[in-house]
């Protein structure tokens, strides 16, 4: 009987399992359990694609045989295509290709604009090359854009939805750069204007050539200016503003040289412009605890050795503003920054965007740079000292206005075409975000990060490090002898229990 009761629950469980894969085939839905919900539409994307006027394809051309990291991106994007389609209301498509099925194939993908890459694979212990195809082309009518390699971790939400944006935008922001006053050129920008080039153009801007040139602009980007800036051109930006026109100011406070060891003060204008919103960006230097190290030459007996010391001139940000701005940051590099302050009234809110840690400092120019100094907890007596902000609302007597503000000039810049310096991920997400924020209504600013997951290994001090270490070594250890007392005790009751008069087994 007991047989047959198994048998029947057997079937049950197994009709049960086959219902709910029929049910899942036929309605597409997952639970998203993220915590930054990576895998959840954001409202930018479905506005975008629930209001389709025009049929979008999506061609996505993916290699077989993937290894398992690999095809996770593949079945990733699979099920984004497939939430895609379930909003668009019919006006969604997709087909996955093999080019790897023939050559006819496999020319039609490189002719589209996606090339192969080489990924590694692990056949019988060993690790070989395979070339595989992992892109996708996206078609509204004539109109196509390419998304050339979805690797793992990017944040294909973002270049899917921006991609059909694009598509559907007749005309696309044009952001200015101001130029003339020892500003850097877009040229010494590459990867911030690489990753603008997906939803807006950009122009220089000289304001000596006349000020009709900012009629067209929707954002200006005043970046890191190291001579005066006359009221003339402050007063076509405030025209600007007057209009519409938003504006990101990257002010450099500081002239820093590491030659001489020595930070001066730096005077362009543009401070007092910004005093005149509301916004002081003071001639200091925040300092914190948790910053970068250099190398720094130390004399050891007969020699002389390179040792990391501590600079906290250059701190490292990992406290930021709840803002779309910010959205999916884990570090930015700052380097002789300077704090950022609202001063003004109600009428206008500002909104933090990025804060030194709990241990930080300013310190007042003119001052030299000592980098044998041994710094210690008295030094860093400040906390959450704001490096820029979001102001919006009434700016100047004009409302409905948006200003960004960074209390910094150079941390996006890649400096000299010929020799450029890589900078961080996250340091070219924050000023594209800005960017993004200010010309672009739709929201798919938040976007851009989301799916990355660089997180660093946050700062402890050393009683912490300690604390961590010797947990880790005993608990272990503390484990299995409580697990072996458990089961001691277990098996003496055991053994008393068996023998009881009458105890069955």
């Amino acid at each position: 009987m007991k047989i047959k009761q198994t048998g029947y629950y057997v079937v049950l469980v197994l009709m049960a399992v086959l219902v709910a894969n029929i049910v899942a085939d036929k309605f597409f839905f997952r639970i998203d359990l993220t915590g930054d919900k990576r895998y959840t539409l954001s409202n930018a994307t479905r506005n975008i694609i629930s209001n389709l006027d025009e049929t979008v394809t999506v061609t996505a051309y993916f290699s077989a045989d993937l290894p398992a990291e690999v095809a996770r991106s593949k079945r990733e994007f699979r099920d984004l295509l497939t939430e895609y389609r379930n909003i668009s209301r019919g006006q969604f498509e997709f087909v996955f290709v093999n080019p790897s099925a023939s050559e006819d194939v496999e020319k039609e993908a490189i002719d589209e604009g996606i090339y192969p890459v080489m990924i590694n694979v692990r056949d019988k212990d060993q690790i070989r090359q395979q070339k595989a195809f992992l892109g996708a082309v996206v078609e509204m009518g004539t109109r196509k854009e390419v998304i050339p390699f979805v690797q793992p971790g990017m944040a294909v939400e973002y270049a899917l939805s921006s991609a059909i944006r694009k598509m559907q935008s007749t005309k696309r922001p044009l952001v200015g750069f101001l130029q003339g006053h020892g500003e850097p050129s877009p040229y010494e920008m590459q990867q911030v204007m690489a990753e603008m080039s997906v939803v807006c153009d950009v122009v220089p801007v000289d304001l000596s050539m006349g000020a009709g040139i900012l009629d067209s602009i929707t954002t200006l980007a005043i970046v890191s200016p190291t001579d005066s800036i006359d009221a003339a051109e402050f007063g076509a930006i405030d025209n600007f503003m007057a209009h519409g026109g938003r504006v990101l100011a990257c002010v450099e406070r500081t002239n820093a040289s590491l030659d001489r060891l020595f930070i001066a003060e730096r005077n362009t204008g543009l401070e007092k412009w910004l005093a005149g919103k509301n916004i002081s960006v003071d001639s200091k230097v925040a300092i914190d605890n948790y910053c970068a190290n250099v190398n720094v030459q130390q004399q050891q007996g007969m020699y002389r050795i390179n040792v990391q010391q501590q600079f906290p001139y250059v701190p490292f940000i990992g406290n930021f503003g709840s803002h779309a701005i910010t959205t999916g940051l884990e570090q930015v590099q700052m380097q002789f920054a300077s704090p950022v302050v609202y001063t003004g009234d109600s009428l206008a809110v500002f909104t933090g965007l990025l804060f030194t840690s709990d241990r930080s400092a300013t310190l007042n120019v003119p001052t030299n740079i000592d980098v044998q100094r041994q710094w210690s907890g008295r030094d860093f007596p400040l906390a959450e000292i704001p490096l820029g902000g979001v102001l919006e609302g009434c700016i100047g007597g004009v409302p409905n206005s948006k200003m960004v503000v960074f209390g910094d000039g150079d941390f996006a810049l890649n400096g000299d075409p010929r020799q450029p310096h890589q900078q961080s991920p996250d340091n070219i997400s924050l000023f594209v975000n800005a960017i993004d924020y200010l010309s672009d209504d739709t929201g798919l600013v938040e976007l851009r990060t989301k799916g990355i997951s660089a997180r660093p290994i946050a700062q402890l001090d050393d009683s912490m490090r300690s604390f961590l270490k010797w947990f880790n070594v005993l608990l272990p250890i503390v484990l299995v002898l409580l697990i072996g007392l458990i089961r001691h005790q277990q098996q003496r009751n055991l053994r008393i229990k068996r023998m009881e008069e009458g105890y069955v087994e």
